[in-house]
């Protein structure tokens, strides 16, 4: 179903992390730890400023692969890991991109599931990557005869 566009990229996007997202963001997870939040608290800590949450790039903005057309409900989170160089520092600008990493299919009790899994790549203005997140999604028997219509 979407083996033709393992490899494929996006373009590269350039977002800003900023003061405002990052509250909005720490407060719908739960996490009000103040290195995200207090300027203060970030200027004493070893990193001199205020620091995004772990998994912040969600919404980061990381470009369209051209030919990857989801359905907009009825996918599943499968899996989700980041990995950093270094925390993401507010105010800071990130250039963000996805490539699409792998499809297979398997078998499920439900019927037939594709596992669609990509990579984004979060970098600063020097092309250095800070983060990469890597994740799976379910597209299920349901969905897959509904995309068909």
């Amino acid at each position: 179903m979407y083996k033709d566009l393992i490899g494929k990229r996006s373009e590269r996007v350039k977002s800003t992390v900023e003061r405002g997202m990052v509250r909005r963001f720490a407060e719908a997870v739960g996490d009000l730890n103040p290195i995200y939040i207090d300027e203060e608290v970030g200027r004493r800590s070893r990193y001199g400023r205020n620091i995004a949450p772990p998994t912040f790039p969600r919404v980061l903005s990381s470009g369209v692969v051209e030919g990857l057309n989801l359905p907009k409900k009825g996918l599943i989170h499968g899996e989700q890991n980041y990995h950093y160089k270094r925390p993401l520092f507010v105010g800071e600008d990130i250039y963000s991109y996805s490539v699409i990493e792998d499809y297979y299919e398997k078998q499920g009790s439900s019927g037939l599931m594709g596992f669609l899994s990509t990579k984004r790549y979060g970098e600063n203005d020097k092309g250095e990557v800070i983060f990469t997140e890597e994740s799976v999604i379910i597209i299920t028997e349901t969905v897959r005869k509904a995309m068909k219509v």
